[in-house]
This record gives structure tokens, C-alpha cells and sequence, in this order.
């Protein structure tokens, strides 16, 4: 199975720690967040992986070559200006069969990628979004879903959120959800995509550690999280 890694952030609430590298290079402890997401697929038996790159893309390039040195495939779709998720996500899986998986490469978990797999399958969604509750949802996509799963409410950021379930930026889906993606132009997932999609998408409650890292705070809060109990994390330490 494929694994599209989203990775062409410019991280502008991470300065200056993303002046000169982009915002999945910062490092958590010892290493890239991004160098986890790529050890963490392999370790749940992914290793086809592509990453749509923007902002600075030579450092990633650089550091992860064709992926041979970490055990996996990479291979990378650069984009000349910024596609949005859904926009990059749906060039570089075009012609792409049967399910795939989408990543954020600026966040740091260890969810279950084979779980979450197994739940798109069963429930036969177009998209299947992983989701966790959370103190503040409203710097997040709210997520309302029914006894079954099947999302009925999708709303990114909101001033006055109705749900603490929020969108975790990991996904399982079928080609066929990006079709309304309008080829060469901008267009984002939360935004633009999720919103038209709702009654076909399923939500998956994800036991599991993640973290945002957009922030400073939530970005040293992390550091903190690993260095104090690093083996909670297993593919981490």
C-alpha cells in the first residue's frame, strides 16, 4: 500500500526553528519528526511512500534520498507553487488503485496504521479520518460522526466548536474521493475537500499518542512528552 506523506509546510508559527529547514525537518530529540513517520510506516509494513514537498524541499531530498537507508521506497512530487493538501495529495496519486494512505509530515504519532486500514475496509468509506478527542478542539477540524462512524459534521476550526473530536491530518482513502479535486489548483482537505464529502467519510477513534506540532509550545511540549517517557512510544526510543 501507498503512503502520501504531506510535507510541504512552511511552518511560519515554528520561527525561527524553520527559517532554514522546513517544518517536517525540526527535530524531536535526536531526529526529524519526519524520520519517525517514515520509520513508523515501515515498522506497520508500509513502504511505498511518496512526499508532496514545497517550501525548501532539497533539505528533505537530501536527508531521505530514494528512502533505501531507512527500508522503504520514497519518491517525491516538488510542488512549483503551493497545490494545498488535497491539491498535492491527489497529483501524486493519479492513477493510483485501490486504498492509500495520507500523513501529515508535521505530526508526531504512533497510531495504528494497520487499524486504521482494517476500518476503512470494513466500513467501505471514501475517506476514513483518524480522531482523538482533545482539550481545545477549536485550532483543529471538529468532527461529529453517528453510532456507526459515518461523519455527519466536518468543520475546520472553528470559533465555537460543537465537538472536542478532532481531525488527526491521517487518513485512509480511495482515489475516488479526490475527484473533486480541481487539477492544478489549489485546494485543501479540511477546507474544501471534507466539507462536500460528509455522509461518505468514516471517523476512527485512534487510541493512540499524537501531537500537532505547529506550535512552539506544542512543539516543546512534545520534546518534553519523549524525553520523559520515550519507551510509551516503542518505534520512538
Amino acid at each position: 500500500m501507498l503512503a502520501v506523506i504531506m510535507a510541504g509546510g512552511f511552518g511560519s508559527r515554528l520561527r525561527p526553528l524553520t527559517d532554514r529547514i522546513p517544518k517536517p525537518m525540526v527535530k524531536i530529540i535526536d531526529k526529524p519528526v519526519l524520520e519517525y513517520t517514515v520509520e513508523h510506516l515501515r515498522d506497520c509494513g508500509i513502504k511505498d511512500i511518496a512526499m508532496t514537498l514545497c517550501y525548501r524541499p532539497a533539505v528533505i531530498m537530501r536527508h531521505f534520498g530514494d528512502g533505501s537507508k531507512f527500508g522503504v521506497n520514497i519518491r517525491y512530487m516538488v510542488e512549483k507553487t503551493p497545490l494545498g493538501t488535497a491539491g498535492g495529495v491527489a497529483a501524486v496519486t493519479r492513477g493510483c488503485k485501490g486504498p492509500f494512505l495520507v500523513v501529515s509530515g508535521d505530526a508526531f504519532t504512533d497510531i495504528d496504521y494497520g487499524e486504521l486500514i482494517g476500518y476503512h475496509l470494513e466500513k467501505d468509506a471514501s475517506v476514513t479520518v483518524a480522531v482523538k478527542k482533545v482539550k481545545d478542539p477549536s485550532a483543529f477540524g471538529v468532527v461529529i460522526s453517528d453510532r456507526n462512524g459515518k461523519i455527519i459534521h466536518f468543520e475546520e476550526k472553528p470559533e465555537n466548536p460543537v465537538s472536542d473530536t478532532v481531525n488527526m491530518g491521517v487518513y485512509c482513502m480511495d482515489e475516488s474521493a479526490l475527484k473533486l479535486v480541481p487539477e492544478g489548483q489549489k485546494c485543501d482537505f479540511a477546507r474544501d475537500l471534507f466539507p462536500r464529502l460528509v455522509g461518505t467519510m468514516y471517523a476512527m477513534p485512534a487510541d493512540c499518542y499524537w501531537s500537532d506540532i505547529g506550535t512552539l509550545s506544542s512543539y516543546y511540549l512534545t520534546n518534553n512528552d519523549v524525553a520523559l517517557d520515550g519507551k510509551r512510544f516503542g518505534f520512538c526510543l
